[in-house]
């Protein structure tokens, strides 16, 4: 053995060029110095479950006419990052959740938006008004004060707006707004560090997503990075006021829509670039089955009147990100290269559009809608489908998008 060893050693120093290289990836790897983006991140890839990008992409039907680019902005610089969208039972909205951490109703031409609801006490206009600022990076080391409201959905009976603040948890406040009261906050003694979306059912019961035990909202770049699965689908129980872990060891849940009938509920798993349905009635109660396999990292979904599902997603992903997703090793050394963030993602091809995409209940397609010129969004977060037309959400522009459909 220590003869193998011996001879090993000797072909590195007969060979000052490996020497040199082995040298080199030891000292990437560890990073002593902290130069690379995540210098300062216990930054720990791991493989993950993600279909082929191949056998996607050739099933996969194109919108050649990029017909999402002819859809309007509108409120352009009036929103700052409106993740969720939500009309409330006499029509009136949307209501949107925003990046300085107010949930803000638009009331009309004439009035215009108004602030409807804060999730936080913290909140104050000096502390977290920035307006086109907001969606920036100025905000971030404020969010975790002033709130930052993503998934909303009103009750239709007692017309409460329930809400999942990435920072407060699960909240809800009356028809008439004001100070939103938590209800979850925490699941089994640990904190919910993420909550992203959420939905109600018939009986009451909340589903929300906690999309990550290790980060929170500022740093769900390390979740996709990592490709980590500590991500939990919850549910709220109003009579008894407690919280439920249902699944759990997700990579980042994000959305989340019951369905028509409501025997089961799908989620999106935006690491894995899937959707996936949850049963919760009938024979395969209990049980999670895959929907779709997308072609990028989907946000949240939403139902329409004929209980088909709108999913908002960050195209496209590539071969290169296939290559280090299935290459852990090869993920913590690229990552560590002394390369700032930004160029290092768009060597391996991060360069997002927006696409959404309509699915039936067995997620089969049934239309694709795709702004491949980021014309009117480059990154979305949702769409909602109203009176013929389609609301377009998304956590990093300021305005929304809309588009007469079909």
């Amino acid at each position: 053995m220590e003869k193998k060893g011996s001879q090993r050693y000797g072909t590195l120093l007969q060979h000052p060029l490996l020497l040199l290289l082995a040298l080199a990836i030891g000292f990437v790897i560890m990073d002593p110095f902290k130069m690379g983006p995540l210098g300062h991140h216990d930054f720990k890839p791991v493989k993950h479950d993600l279909a082929p990008f191949k056998q996607v992409m050739e099933n996969w039907p194109r919108d050649n006419k990029s017909r999402l680019g002819s859809g309007n902005l509108e409120f352009v610089d009036e929103v700052f990052g409106p993740e969720s969208l939500e009309f409330d039972s006499l029509g009136r909205g949307p209501y949107a959740g925003l990046a300085d951490g107010r949930v803000v109703r638009w009331m009309g031409e004439d009035v215009g938006w108004e602030t409807f609801a804060l999730v936080s006490t913290n909140w104050s206009e000096k502390l977290c008004a920035r307006g086109v600022d907001s969606t920036t990076s100025k905000q971030w080391k404020h969010e975790k004060l002033c709130g930052r409201p993503l998934g909303l959905r009103f009750h239709k009976e007692s017309g409460n707006l329930y809400i999942a603040d990435a920072y407060y948890g699960l909240l809800v406040v009356g028809p008439e707004g004001g100070l939103a009261t938590p209800l979850a906050t925490h699941v089994r003694g640990d904190p919910i560090l993420f909550a992203n979306d959420l939905d109600i059912h018939k009986n009451g019961s909340i589903f929300f997503t906690d999309t990550s035990k290790r980060y929170d909202r500022v740093d769900h770049f390390f979740i996709l990075l990592e490709g980590e699965s500590t991500g939990r689908l919850l549910r709220y129980d109003p009579p008894t006021k407690t919280t439920h872990i249902v699944l759990d060891g997700l990579a980042f849940p994000n959305g989340v829509q019951l369905s028509k009938d409501q025997t089961f509920l799908v989620f999106t798993e935006t690491t894995n670039c899937r959707i996936m349905k949850y049963w919760l009635e009938g024979p395969s109660t209990g049980r999670v089955e895959l929907v779709a396999n997308l072609p990028g990292f989907p946000d949240n979904v939403r139902l329409n009147e004929k209980g088909q599902f709108w999913v908002a997603i960050d195209c496209c992903r590539t071969v290169s990100q296939e290559l280090l997703i299935q290459n852990p090793w090869m993920k913590s050394v690229y990552f560590r290269l002394p390369i700032r963030m930004k160029y290092l993602a768009r060597l391996v091809g991060m360069k997002m559009y927006t696409v959404v995409s309509l699915f039936d209940e067995n997620g089969e397609i049934l239309d694709v809608l795709e702004d491949t010129k980021s014309v009117v969004m480059k990154l979305v977060s949702e769409v909602r489908e109203v009176d013929g037309k389609l609301w377009i959400g998304t956590v990093a522009h300021n305005h929304i998008a809309t588009l007469s459909y079909p």
